[in-house]
C-alpha cells in the first residue's frame, strides 16, 4: 500500500521537476494509475470495501441475529441478550464457526443501532448547582480487602468535589454523606441533583415530577436546598459527578488504601479532597480553591443544629437483654428489660434510648446473625448470679482483653473470699467502668496489687486518689503578678502577738 511519502515524491517530480508520467514510472517505478493518483490528490484515499467481504459461515445466521437484536430491544436494559447469549443461540441453531465472529458482527450492529450521543456544554453559577451520587470501591480495612460504597458530592462551579465512604447506601449514610460533605463545604448548595435512588424517591411519576420519601422531604427542609432528578436512565444529566465517580476511584483509592477503620479511610478521602482542590480548570483564570472561595458567600448557611441522620425503631429487649438490627443483635442494660425503647440507627453507630436518654451505643455492625455486647450492661445481674460469671459470653470476650492484673486481682479475691464472695466483690470492682475511664480503672488495681490492698476498698482507694491528682489546680505564675514577689518573705515581727494578747 502506497503511504504518503510516496505521493509526495511523485507530485516533487511531476510537479517541481516537470518529468512526465512516462518519465516518472520508468526512474521510480510506480505503474500509470499510482501516478495519476498522487497528481490529482496529495495523500493516499483509505482503503474501503468496494463490496463485503463473503461470510459463508456467519451469512446465513446474519437475519437471525438481527430479529434477536430487535427482540432484545424491547426487553429492559439489564436483560437484554449479549454476543454470548446470541452465540449461544446460534450454535442450538446449527452455527459452527467461531464465538469471536459473533460478538464482533453483534458489536457493529449495536453500534449502528445506537447513533453516539451529543452533549451540550453548560455553564452553573457560583453557589448554586451541587450533584451527588454513589460509587464503589474496594480498600483494606483491617489487614481484610472490602468493597466499600463512596458518596460523592461535586460542585458544579468551582468542581469542588467531596467523597466518604460507607459500608452500605442506606438512607442513614446518605443522610450523613450530605452532612459531612456540607461541613467540609462551609455552606449548603441551592440545589442537588441526583438520580432516582431509593433512599429520596419513592415513586417517579411522569415527567420530572417524583413522590419522594418522607425522610428525604423533612432531611431537605432542615437544611432548605432544593432536589431536582434526572430522567430515568439519563445518567449523563448529572455527568460531572459520574466523571468525578471514576477520577475517584483512579486517583483516590489507587493503590488500595489500606487502614484499620471507617474512621481512618474517611480522613484520608477527606484529606485527598482538600489537597484536590489546588488544581486548575481548563478556561479559568483561578484554581477550584479560588472558584470555591466565591461559592462559600453565597451558599445557604448551616443551621445551628444537624438533622439527625438516622432510622428509629421501636424495640424491646429480649430475655436476653438484646434488641434486634438487620439480624443483628445488640445489648442493653438489664435494669430496662421490660421497657419499650427506641433504637435509632446511624450510619456507623447504634443508640439505644429510653425516654429519651441513651442507654447504650455501640458500633453499627454490618455483619449477619451478630451479637453486639457490652460487659457493663450485665455487671448488675451477674452481681446477683456470680456463679455464672465463668460461663457469661459479655465477660469472656472481655477477658481475652483486660490487662493481667484483672486476672491477678480475682485469683487474690477468690483465696481471701471463697464461696462466690470474692467473684461478686470482682464484679462490684468491674462496675466501676461504668463512671469511671479505663485506663484510671486500670492504673487503680494496678497500684492496688502493688499496696497489698487487693480488695474493693484498696482499689477505690487508689482510685479516688488518682482522680484527686487529675483534679490538683495548675501552679501560679507568680512572674506574672509582680506586686505579690514580697508576699510570704518579710521578716517576722512577734512583737504583734504581745498587743493581741495584751488587747485581750
Amino acid at each position: 500500500m502506497k503511504q504518503v511519502e510516496d505521493y509526495e515524491a511523485i507530485r516533487r517530480a511531476y510537479f517541481v521537476d516537470k518529468l512526465s508520467i512516462r518519465a516518472i514510472h520508468r526512474q521510480m517505478g510506480y505503474d500509470r494509475g499510482t501516478i495519476r493518483k498522487a497528481i490529482t490528490a496529495p495523500t493516499p484515499k483509505p482503503y474501503s470495501l468496494k463490496k463485503p467481504r463473503d461470510a459463508p459461515v456467519l451469512g446465513p445466521y446474519k437475519q437471525r441475529i438481527a430479529e434477536l437484536l430487535n427482540q432484545s430491544q424491547q426487553n429492559k436494559r439489564k436483560q437484554r441478550y449479549t454476543a454470548h447469549k446470541v452465540y449461544q443461540i446460534l450454535v442450538k441453531e446449527g452455527y459452527t464457526g467461531s464465538e469471536g465472529s459473533v460478538h464482533n458482527y453483534v458489536s457493529r450492529e449495536r453500534r449502528k443501532r445506537k447513533p453516539r450521543e451529543r452533549y451540550l456544554p453548560l455553564e452553573f453559577d457560583a453557589g448554586q448547582d451541587a450533584q451527588v451520587d454513589w460509587a464503589e470501591a474496594e480498600a483494606i480495612l483491617a489487614r481484610q480487602r472490602v468493597k466499600v460504597n463512596l458518596f460523592i458530592l461535586r460542585l458544579n462551579y468551582s468542581k469542588v468535589r467531596f467523597v466518604m465512604a460507607f459500608p452500605v447506601q442506606k438512607q442513614e449514610a446518605f443522610f450523613e454523606g450530605h452532612i459531612r460533605a456540607f461541613h467540609f463545604l462551609g455552606g449548603v448548595p441551592q440545589r442537588i441533583t441526583y438520580d432516582n435512588l431509593k433512599t429520596a424517591v419513592y415513586k417517579v411519576l411522569t415527567g420530572h415530577n417524583r413522590q419522594e420519601q418522607a425522610a428525604f422531604i423533612a432531611f431537605r427542609s432542615h437544611y432548605l436546598f432544593e432536589s431536582n432528578y434526572c430522567n430515568v436512565g439519563q445518567g449523563h444529566e448529572k455527568g460531572g459527578v459520574e466523571n468525578d465517580a471514576g477520577y475517584s476511584q483512579r486517583n483516590f483509592m489507587v493503590p488500595l488504601p489500606e487502614v484499620e477503620d471507617y474512621e481512618q479511610l474517611n480522613a484520608y478521602l477527606e484529606q485527598a479532597c482538600r489537597e484536590d482542590v489546588h488544581r486548575h480548570i481548563r478556561g479559568k483564570d483561578l484554581s477550584v480553591a479560588g472558584l470555591w472561595e466565591e461559592e462559600k458567600a453565597l451558599f445557604l448557611p448551616l443551621p445551628a443544629d444537624d438533622y439527625k441522620a438516622c432510622v428509629s425503631l421501636p424495640v424491646k429487649p429480649n430475655g436476653y437483654s438484646q434488641v434486634s438490627l438487620d439480624t443483628n443483635r445488640y445489648s442493653v442494660p438489664t435494669t430496662h428489660q421490660s421497657d419499650q425503647l427506641v433504637l435509632e440507627a446511624y450510619a456507623f453507630r447504634v443508640c439505644i434510648l429510653a425516654d429519651r436518654e441513651v442507654i447504650a451505643e455501640h458500633p453499627r455492625c454490618f455483619g449477619r446473625e451478630q451479637d453486639i455486647l457490652d460487659p457493663l450492661h450485665y455487671l448488675s445481674l451477674l452481681e446477683q448470679r456470680p456463679g455464672a460469671f465463668e460461663h457469661a459470653i459479655p465477660v469472656r470476650r472481655w477477658r481475652k482483653q483486660w490487662p493481667p492484673e484483672y486476672e491477678q486481682l480475682l485469683a487474690r479475691l477468690r483465696q481471701s473470699r471463697p464461696d462466690g464472695q470474692g467473684v461478686r466483690e470482682f464484679i462490684a470492682i468491674l462496675k466501676l467502668h461504668q463512671a469511671h475511664p479505663a485506663r484510671l480503672i486500670e492504673k487503680a488495681i494496678r497500684q492496688a496489687l502493688e499496696l497489698g490492698a487487693a480488695h474493693l476498698d484498696g482499689v477505690q482507694l487508689c482510685l479516688r486518689q488518682l482522680l484527686k491528682d487529675q483534679q490538683l489546680p495548675a501552679s501560679l505564675d507568680m512572674l506574672a503578678y509582680p506586686a505579690l514577689a514580697g508576699v510570704g518573705s518579710q521578716a517576722i515581727d512577734l512583737s504583734q502577738y504581745d498587743r493581741l494578747l495584751a488587747a485581750r
